[in-house]
């Protein structure tokens, strides 16, 4: 295919799914790491990703933290000080417009950096948690089962529970352990939709990779936005692939074109 096809075919499905956005049709999304890379937030499965430079198991497991709770925070920090300084960029935005224009919206996202919230968006499913919150690692009876912290730097790490003194952990889902009961029912409750958009997202961890397949089987218009090819390119209605942002902006300059 020339590169003139490559381009008419892709003007062709952003014109497609405008048109079908300008309906008053339910829709839901999920967002990972992906949509934050061009605020300078590292991915994970990317080919500069976090993973290829740490192992899961030595950061983001129970086991990690309890072996070595300073390492853990040492690198939950530096996210943190990322973060801060960091800004939403187009892609949140434009999500954020259309939790404001669109009446039925939802988004889950995998990202605990709350760019998605920075950005304005109402209604964000926190589905692995905020590195903004902790939580008492002894689970204290005093303690609620998180609380919100910015301090950035912290003043001691690794930082402490304020009600027991005993250590408190970052207020994520780390691998091995289940996502919330009540967040995993709005997310599913979230596949009944009309379109379901899976952006940023390796689609590979579950349950969240599962979302995207639960939505195809109760009927929805699935879209992929993500710079390489995943498990689920060959599933969705729709592969984007290219950098977040861009694809989205795309989207939204003919969503707000005159017709």
């Amino acid at each position: 295919m020339s590169l003139r096809e490559v381009t008419s075919e892709l003007d062709g499905n952003l014109n497609r799914l405008a048109e079908k956005l300008r309906s008053n049709l339910r829709i839901s999304i999920l967002t990972g790491a992906g949509i934050s890379a061009a605020s300078g937030i590292p991915t994970f499965r990317g080919q500069e990703g976090l993973w290829k430079k740490y192992r899961p198991e030595d950061l983001a497991t129970l086991d990690a933290f309890d072996t070595n709770p300073v390492l853990v925070w040492k690198w939950y920090a530096w996210r943190r000080e990322r973060i801060v300084t960091s800004q939403p960029n187009r892609g949140h935005h434009v999500l954020a417009t259309w939790s404001e224009r669109i009446n039925s919206f939802c988004l889950i996202t995998q990202n605990v950096d709350g760019l998605h919230e920075r950005a304005g968006t109402h209604g964000v499913i926190r589905f692995h948690g905020s590195i903004w919150e902790l939580q008492c690692r002894n689970k204290c009876p005093e303690s609620p089962d998180s609380w919100w912290d910015d301090t950035v730097p912290f003043r001691s790490i690794p930082p402490t529970c304020p009600y027991c003194h005993g250590l408190a952990r970052p207020g994520v889902t780390w691998f091995g352990e289940s996502i919330d009961h009540e967040i995993l029912r709005q997310s599913l409750s979230a596949t009944d939709c009309d379109i379901f958009f899976a952006i940023g997202t390796s689609a590979i961890v579950n349950p969240a990779a599962n979302l995207i397949r639960q939505a195809k089987q109760n009927g929805a218009f699935t879209i992929e936005i993500n710079v390489d090819a995943t498990p689920a390119s060959d599933l969705v209605d729709l592969a984007f692939h290219g950098p977040a942002a861009t694809i989205l902006e795309q989207i939204e300059q003919r969503l707000t074109r005159c017709p």
